[in-house]
């Protein structure tokens, strides 16, 4: 059996996943990116072929991608985190029709157009400002001194859904937060009107591009059940999350090693020096 390897390294976390040639997920790990990109991201993926007994010698390929993807020498290729989402987001939804990505993550927001064949048409990014992000939410769980894992059950518990976080940036919401718990609002209200204040700044963001269905919600925010609620009743539709949003772009990254692997064998030249051509 041979494996290919997909390395996303975000701003705040490095997703590994290891898929053989059948395409079927063999392993995944998600760690802290910290400060050392390379360093951290080597030690991660040789952690987890250890864990999955997988011979390292099987794998024949290596595709970074992500806010760090230069950083990892030991990449066979790098890509565009945008391309990889797009190749991730149609291999996990296979029973899906794919053509617009949500993507939330530590410290940007994407919105992703795809056509019918997977390939990216059209894209728009947030990463000038925390707000509407997976650190602007870290921020409001600290303030309101709850898990951040604990931000969902919050939401369905909210009795008041007219209270908003009105600040657009993530600073002055952190100001506006603290105020509001200062008045006496109940957390989980102040829980729902963060995860509607995102909702509509993705909202405004998908403005500039053209929102389809079926849409697919990805990146780690999308274990939040409340912000996906939020988000669903903000664009008027159900949206589709993966089984695992935060590593479908290491997936798609993946997938890439594969079909590069193969290629690279079809054009392999048979001269002595032996390289691709």
């Amino acid at each position: 059996m041979q494996y290919f390897t997909g390395i996303d390294i975000g701003s705040t976390a490095i997703k590994i996943a290891i898929i053989n040639e059948e395409t079927e997920l063999c392993a995944q790990t998600v760690v802290p990116t910290g400060s050392k990109f390379n360093e951290n991201a080597l030690n991660a993926y040789h952690a987890l072929i250890r864990e999955s007994h997988i011979d390292l010698s099987r794998i024949k390929y290596v595709v970074s991608t992500g806010y760090g993807r230069r950083l990892y020498k030991s990449a066979d290729e790098t890509v565009s985190e945008i391309t990889a989402n797009a190749v991730g987001a149609t291999a996990v939804s296979k029973e899906h029709s794919i053509r617009t990505i949500i993507n939330i993550g530590g410290q940007d927001s994407k919105i992703i157009q795809i056509n019918q064949q997977g390939l990216v048409q059209n894209f728009i990014m947030n990463d000038k400002c925390a707000a509407g992000t997976g650190r602007f939410l870290e921020m409001a769980s600290r303030n309101l001194e709850v898990d951040i894992d604990q931000m969902s059950g919050l939401h369905k518990l909210s009795q008041d859904r007219t209270l908003t976080v009105n600040s657009t940036c993530a600073v002055f919401a952190e100001s506006e937060i603290i105020s509001l718990l200062a008045e006496g609002h109940k957390k989980e209200e102040i829980v729902y009107g963060i995860h509607v204040s995102i909702a509509k700044r993705i909202a405004r963001l998908a403005g500039r591009v053209k929102v389809q269905d079926d849409v697919l919600f990805d990146g780690g925010t999308a274990y939040n059940n409340g912000l996906v609620d939020a988000l669903e009743e903000e664009f008027m539709r159900d949206f589709i999350v993966p089984g695992a949003p935060q590593i479908t772009t290491a997936i798609g990254a993946a997938h890439m090693a594969l079909d590069m692997c193969n290629k690279s064998r079809r054009n392999y030249s048979t001269s002595p020096r032996g390289q691709f051509i």
